[in-house]
Formats: structure tokens, sequence, C-alpha cells
């Protein structure tokens, strides 16, 4: 099926542009601590220290270091990094979430942009949702993933497809949008303005609940190894960085009168 346009988007209600200060506004975002894995049998730690996430240059920069860390949950890693998450400050249901990312590159590496649904602390995962607006994994430099995780279909059975950039150029090239258009019963996601994956209730797998009509909070993160990208190996050099130039969020934009 042939690629088409976004849908422009409608009224802003929620943006950081990264442009002032040196660390994330703290009325915005909060951060994830610890290596336990993430549910991912992952390979760093989570810190807040400025050498693994700051402001710079009017961006967020998430930065993946190899170097021994023991965070306050007792687990000694060989890496560390950053994750990111609105989760208490900022919500929404429906509208268009996107944001202008500069991914990294290597064996073993694991950025993404994606959102929880807010339920999560009360039925855990994967029955609150989670809507994943871009993941890239090293060892396909020129691909990225769209995929929806809830009950019945999470994990290797989350839905959803790639993009690939033409020519075999790499999204660690430069920077990219990547967004999701969630209406009600649709989402709908894009790079850089070209719609690749639209997802409909009928296109669950049979009896499975649409659970993407509930409030979702943002997160971003920089993860390394874990079982679906796999670990770092000698040819994956650090640190690693992944550079966000905006995050923002639109009401959904008016659809014109039949």
């Amino acid at each position: 099926m042939m690629a088409v346009a976004a849908e422009p988007p409608g009224r802003l209600v929620w943006s950081d542009e990264f442009d002032r200060g040196a660390q994330p506004d703290p009325a915005k975002w909060k951060f994830d601590l610890g290596g336990h894995g993430w549910g991912n049998n992952e390979l760093q730690s989570y810190t807040d220290r400025t050498n693994n996430v700051r402001l710079e240059h009017g961006c967020l920069v998430i930065e993946a270091h190899r170097e021994p860390w023991t965070g306050l949950d007792g687990k000694p890693r060989t890496f560390t990094s950053a994750r990111l998450k609105t989760q208490g400050l900022a919500e929404w249901t429906y509208g268009r979430i996107e944001a202008r990312i500069k991914v990294p590159q290597g064996q073993g590496i694991w950025p993404a942009f994606w959102t929880l649904g807010s339920r999560f602390n009360d039925v855990g995962w994967p029955e609150c949702g989670e809507i994943d607006i871009m993941e890239n994994i090293g060892r396909e430099p020129t691909t990225v993933h769209g995929t929806v995780h809830g009950p019945g279909y999470a994990g290797g059975e989350g839905v959803g497809r790639s993009f690939g950039l033409p020519a075999g150029r790499r999204f660690s090239d430069d920077f990219h949008v990547f967004a999701v258009d969630w209406r009600p019963d649709t989402l709908t996601w894009s790079v850089d303005g070209t719609n690749y994956f639209t997802l409909t209730p009928d296109k669950l797998p049979p009896g499975r609940e649409w659970v993407f009509d509930r409030p979702h909070f943002l997160l971003l993160n920089f993860a390394v190894g874990g079982n679906w990208p796999g670990a770092p190996d000698g040819t994956t050099a650090f640190p690693q960085r992944m550079l966000v130039d905006y995050v923002r969020v639109y009401a959904p934009a008016a659809r014109n009168a039949e």
C-alpha cells in the first residue's frame, strides 16, 4: 500500500523544545532509575546524572556509556543511560504526538519514543496498553518500528509495522520526525510526514481488547542490549547519544465536514 501524507496537526497543547536550562524540566519530566532489566533483560542502569541526560544546544541528550555502575537498586551493570517519562505530570487521550529525534547507532543499541497507559500502576503491563511511536535497534540502521502492545498481544506478539529509509540511508545520519495520530478507534504512524501504518480494532488478533481509549503518558529512553537487539559487540562504540530536538502534543485536528 502506498504511503500517504500525514494529516496536519491540531492545536498545540503541550511541548518541550529543550531550549532552556541544563537539565530536563522537572515540571514536565521524571526519571526511571535502576538496572533490573526492565522486563527485557536490558544491560543498562538508568540514572539521572548529567553525563547520561542533559540539555545541549537546544536538544535533549540521552547518552549511554560503557562503565561499571551500581544504582540505588543494588544492581551492578556495565552500561549507563537514561529514561524519562511524563507519568504523573501530563497525560493525553487522542491527538498527535510527535518528536524530532536523531537516533544513536551500533549493535545492541535500542532507542525509543513511546507511551504507556496511565493505569500502569493499577493494572500492570500489558493491560494498560503501550504505543511504541518509534523504536530502532542497532542492527537495523535503516529501519524503525511502530507497534502496540495490549492484553493478549504483547512482547513478540505486538501488532505493528516497520518503516525503512530509501537507498540505504541510516536513521542515525540525521534528525527525523516520528509521530502517531491517535483518534478514537484509529492509530496512524508516520515518519517525516509520511504515514506508513494505520491500526484499528479489527486488525487486532481475534477477541483481543482495544485499550487505546484511555489516557497515556510519554516516555523517551535509550536502552542498551536486551532480548530484541541483543548485546553490544566489539563494533559498538561508546558513548552513544540519542538527541531529541523537541516533543510536541497536539489536540486532535478537526475533520472537514462530510
